[in-house]
């Protein structure tokens, strides 16, 4: 039962910290606008700016094989998803939002590394507008917490 209390505070401190961020460049109004308030909460953090990796790729069904490659490096203590699906009129929503999601748990849970999974899925782009910079901030801050807490577990 020692163990479980290693984990129970919050540690929002960023210093020291590698964290790799993949960005999809489809809907890039929005996912540049997640990215940017990702950086500044993470360099509010205590996360340095040469110790972001920050890459993109071309849409949300990239990202987890970005993610595979950054995880393999072993060089990042926690990594981010940054995209935005926004539903069509076609099944393509339901499968690049059910695949890219299921791609980035695996990766999570194959290399052991938290993924703070960024990647909107919204009805309209007024629904993506309204949550870019939110969902932005608040993967910094999954990252950043989970980086701590899985140190503090092991």
């Amino acid at each position: 039962m020692q163990n479980a209390d290693k984990g129970s505070a919050v540690r929002l401190d960023g210093k020291g910290l590698h964290i790799g961020i993949v960005q999809a460049r489809f809907n890039a109004n929005i996912t540049n606008a997640m990215a940017s308030a990702c950086l500044q909460a993470l360099q509010d953090l205590g996360v340095r700016q040469e110790d972001i990796t920050h890459v993109q790729v071309p849409g949300a069904l990239e990202i987890p094989v970005a993610l595979q490659a950054m995880a393999e490096q072993g060089d990042h203590d926690a990594l981010i998803a940054i995209g935005c699906v926004i539903r069509g009129e076609t099944y393509h929503f339901e499968l690049v939002s059910n695949d890219s999601s299921a791609g980035v748990g695996r990766v999570a849970l194959d290399y052991q590394l938290p993924i703070a999974n960024a990647i909107l899925t919204t009805e309209n782009l007024e629904q993506a507008i309204t949550r870019q910079g939110e969902k932005g901030r608040d993967a910094a801050y999954v990252a950043v917490e989970m980086a701590n807490l899985l140190e503090a577990l092991s």
